[in-house]
């Protein structure tokens, strides 16, 4: 039958690849092998084994009759044994939720989580990243960025207090659900301060905890005094490293694309007579800094001065 995600799939070329894999070069090959449809090289493959074997080896497709049933048969096990497998993994999902609920004593079942994670582009700016786990997988569509705009310097706590306060007054605003669990990387300050900004939204009973860097150790709103050290092989604590560590690639991805940025327009500016406007004219029009340097003078020419076109082509000549 039609198994989900098997666009494309070829019975004959399945079982010509599978008969290969198993029975090449190997010491022992029945004289009789029954498949289920017939493949192109069957009669090669018969005689490739028969030479193997010094003896005839026969490659079947019963249409009918007992040796067909037996082919059903062997059919319906192994499809049995391929749902069980999988179903077996299903409930493991479950059984984590389930662990998950406990060991934070949340209301119910965690459906989505959103993690927090503030970090700093090379003392520049501090940017914050927040990634979703949702239903059991990461949903990268509701992944968000956020450049921190009413902190003066590093300061991490004011940093969280912005960015939970932006995210939740929107959610209250639009009358969105709130999550099931708020996750903070970092430890007790960066949980209060995601406190402090729910508090001040009047947002209450919102199941909030935090995962300290080094510690694996987790703080739950609420419960500080008794803090969760997870065992090493917990699956809870895999879950929670696998959502805090994916908040942390998603702020250097972030961070990467805004330093590439922000160089590329250095390069141009260190040209004389290029200032910061004629930068940005440069970019926007040609895209990238690679794509500048490619210019010839005639294209540079629609953007800039001539004088500027020949500064632009001497500095990159260099």
């Amino acid at each position: 039958g039609d198994m989900p995600g098997t666009a494309g799939f070829e019975p004959g070329e399945f079982f010509s690849a599978l008969l290969k894999q198993v029975y090449l070069d190997q010491q022992y090959v029945p004289h009789t092998i029954y498949v289920a449809v017939d493949f192109e090289d069957r009669v090669t493959l018969e005689e490739v084994l028969s030479e193997g074997q010094k003896r005839r080896v026969q490659i079947h497709v019963p249409q009918r009759g007992d040796k067909r049933s037996l082919i059903d048969l062997v059919g319906q096990n192994a499809k049995q044994a391929y749902d069980q497998r999988f179903r077996v993994m299903k409930p493991a999902a479950k059984a984590i939720q389930e662990a998950l609920q406990d060991a934070l004593m949340l209301p119910e079942l965690p459906k989505r989580i959103e993690c927090f994670d503030i970090s700093h582009i090379q003392g520049a700016e501090t940017v914050a990243s927040m990634v979703v786990w949702e239903d059991g997988k990461m949903k990268k569509s509701d992944y968000r960025k956020f450049i921190i705009r009413t902190v003066e310097g590093v300061d991490d706590f004011a940093s969280m207090r912005e960015v939970v306060t932006r995210r939740y007054k929107r959610l209250r605003d639009e009358q969105k659900p709130m999550p099931s669990l708020v996750l903070i990387d970092g430890g007790l300050g960066q949980l209060h301060a995601a406190a402090e900004a729910l508090d001040a939204l009047e947002i209450i009973n919102q199941p909030l905890a935090s995962i300290a860097k080094r510690e694996e150790i987790l703080y739950v709103y609420g419960q500080e005094k008794d803090p969760i050290a997870l065992d090493h092989h917990s699956p809870v604590l895999h879950l929670i490293q696998l959502i805090r560590d994916e908040a942390h690639r998603f702020a250097v991805r972030f961070h990467r694309k805004r330093r590439q940025m922000r160089d590329r327009s250095t390069e141009l500016l260190e040209i004389p007579g290029v200032g910061a406007s004629t930068t940005r004219r440069l970019l926007e029009h040609f895209g990238s800094v690679q794509a500048v340097k490619q210019a010839d003078p005639a294209a540079l020419s629609a953007v800039v001065t001539r004088t500027q076109a020949d500064a632009i082509k001497n500095h990159f000549r260099k």
